[in-house]
């Protein structure tokens, strides 16, 4: 289980970047990377990080699901993600 601080600190990171989501858009059509610049640097996308929905295990991380592979096999022998089941031949 990841610490709360850190699981905080991923949700913060993708509010600012969702806040400057336009204006970083204009300021690089624009060519202007002086404005750039002075955004801060949690508005940046490259600086979000992909972290498990339940847990915040940063890896081990499926893109599909949202969730690390550990409770990704938890759920699915469990039968709670609909579609996957264990394969068998």
């Amino acid at each position: 289980m990841a610490k709360e601080s850190m699981k905080a600190r991923e949700r913060k990171r993708q509010k600012m970047v969702a806040k400057y989501a336009d204006k970083r858009a204009a300021l690089k059509a624009a060519g202007d990377y002086e404005g750039l610049q002075k955004l801060p640097k949690n508005a940046s996308p490259v600086r979000l990080h992909n972290r498990c929905a339940l847990s915040g295990r940063p890896k081990g991380y499926m893109r599909q699901f949202g969730i690390s592979r550990i409770n990704f096999r938890e759920m699915a022998l469990a039968g709670l993600i609909p579609g996957v089941k264990k394969a068998s031949w």
